[in-house]
Parts: C-alpha cells; sequence; structure tokens
C-alpha cells in the first residue's frame, strides 16, 4: 500500500470515528428543537426556525398585523419606531402564538407598547405566523419566492403620492421626464430596491464637462478627458486637445448630480419608499 493511499485510510478511519460519537441532544423546545434533516426543511431546522410558519394563517395576519403593529414594527416586522421583530427573543422562542398572543393582549406599558384586547385569538395566531414567516424570509435567501411573490420586487410605498413628489416638492421633473430620459425606466428596474439606490446614489452619465479658463484668460467649454490634483486634459468646443497643470488654469465642473444631493438631507423614508414605487410603475 503506497504512503498517500495509508495516509488517506488513516483520515477516513478518524473521521469514521468522530461522527460515530454520540451526537448532543437536540434543544428542549422553542422553534429550534427539532434535529435538521435534509433539503428546504433541513435547512429551515438547521437554521433554528422549526416547524415551517402556515402560510394562510400568514396571509390572514398580514393586514390585522399592519394595521395593528406595522407602524412602529414595520411593514415587515423589520423595525421602525419600534424595534425589529424578526430578531425577537419573543417571536424566535413562540410556537403557535403561546408567547407573542399574551405579548400583543397586554401590551408592555413600561416600554410603551399599547395593549390589544379587542384582537381575537385567530388574531393573534394569525400575527404570529405572519412575523414566522418574515423570520423565514429573513434567514433563508431560498424562501424568497413564496405564496407572496418575489419580495424583492414588492414596493411599501404609495405611487400616487411619489407621483406628486416627483412633479411637486422634489422637483424632479425640473431635470428628469417620465416620457423622456425616464421612460420605462421601471421596466429596466423592475425591483423596488434597486429603483431606490439608483436615483438615491446615481451614477454620473457621459463625459464630464467643464468650464475651464486658460492661462491668457479665455474660458473654454470643454469635454474633459483626464483630471486629477496636478494636472487636466481636455477637448476644446472645436475638438482641438489641451493639457495644462491645475495650478495654471481654473476649472470649473458641471455638477449633473448636484439636485441628487440637494434631495439626501430633504427625503422622509415615506418619500423614498413612495417614490421608488411610482417609478417601478413608469413603463
Amino acid at each position: 500500500m503506497s504512503r498517500m493511499v495509508k495516509i488517506a485510510a488513516c483520515a477516513g478511519l478518524l473521521l469514521g470515528v468522530c461522527f460515530a460519537q454520540d451526537e448532543p441532544p437536540a434543544p428542549a423546545g422553542g422553534r429550534g428543537a427539532r434535529r435538521p434533516g435534509r433539503g428546504a426543511e433541513g435547512l429551515r431546522e438547521f437554521l433554528g426556525l422549526g416547524p415551517a410558519p402556515d402560510r394562510a394563517a400568514a396571509a390572514k395576519g398580514d393586514p390585522v398585523y399592519k394595521q395593528n403593529c406595522g407602524t412602529c414594527h414595520g411593514p415587515t416586522g423589520r423595525g421602525s419606531q419600534g424595534p425589529s421583530l424578526v430578531r425577537s427573543v419573543v417571536v424566535l422562542h413562540d410556537e403557535k402564538g403561546n408567547e407573542i398572543g399574551p405579548v400583543i393582549k397586554n401590551g408592555r406599558p413600561q416600554a410603551g407598547m399599547p395593549a390589544f384586547p379587542s384582537l381575537s385569538k385567530d388574531d393573534l395566531n394569525n400575527i404570529a405566523e405572519y412575523l414566522h414567516l418574515q423570520v423565514e424570509l429573513a434567514a433563508n435567501r431560498g424562501t424568497y419566492n413564496s405564496t407572496y411573490g418575489d419580495l424583492r420586487s414588492q414596493t411599501t410605498g404609495d405611487a400616487k403620492r411619489g407621483e406628486a413628489f416627483f412633479n411637486g416638492a422634489g422637483g424632479c421633473n425640473s431635470c428628469h421626464s417620465v416620457t423622456g430620459d425616464l421612460a420605462k425606466i421601471g421596466s429596466r428596474f423592475q425591483q423596488a430596491a434597486v429603483m431606490q439606490a439608483r436615483f438615491l446614489w446615481p451614477a454620473a452619465q457621459g463625459p464630464a464637462k467643464a468650464r475651464i479658463t486658460t492661462p491668457s484668460g479665455q474660458t473654454v467649454t470643454a469635454t474633459i478627458r483626464t483630471i486629477d490634483d496636478f494636472d487636466v486634459s481636455f477637448y476644446d468646443a472645436a475638438g482641438q486637445y489641451q493639457s495644462y497643470s491645475r495650478d495654471q488654469v481654473k476649472v470649473e465642473m458641471e455638477d449633473k448630480l448636484a439636485g441628487h444631493r440637494a434631495l439626501l438631507p430633504r427625503y422622509t423614508d415615506a418619500n423614498i419608499h413612495d417614490l421608488a414605487s411610482y417609478l417601478v410603475t413608469v413603463k
């Protein structure tokens, strides 16, 4: 037997001994109590998510949650004025509403959470299943394509308010047009998150333009070729190439993104979501 074969055999024996040891006992309760199996079911259990949420109950709990809990904890439980619920110990340990239900029913006055005594047992169970589904979706990217559709394509804003902001307070229509440069933008960027990133952190398009005052005092409209702290080179309006040291010329760069930067401190969360929801409808 060759040396390499002997080494492989010994390694296999050691692995066999290691895996033959007794496995640690499963946790005694909560949503991670069962031993992991294989496939999607096993992955969910390995992540400590326990039994699959009841999607029918979660669908019923969706509007009840949003009406009573969404303002503070966000429309999908990811947090807003109140904390995120997808990382809540109460939610993670809950089974069929046994921990979530009493908290919602009685509230937590010391933490500023009101009670909801009028919610029925079914309402509480459905809210619990909705929250369990959000935990699973947050933990397992493979479950994004659920009965709710691809969550990455869902919007949480109001398209009508977004349109009003675009044409009004936001002043977006002073530079852009949904029938011109933004025509069919909703077909190009179909996911609200991608659309949102596009207008919050846009990339400048096309060659940089500048007004350059040369050493002779002439002002030139230029298309920048290269520019750094030491030198600038450009083509003037006649297409002639010119190059200077930066300390010889005055360079006034055209800022195509000034309007976007000016909006950053003015946006509210609602403005951002509303505007994204409007733009994805422009198809």
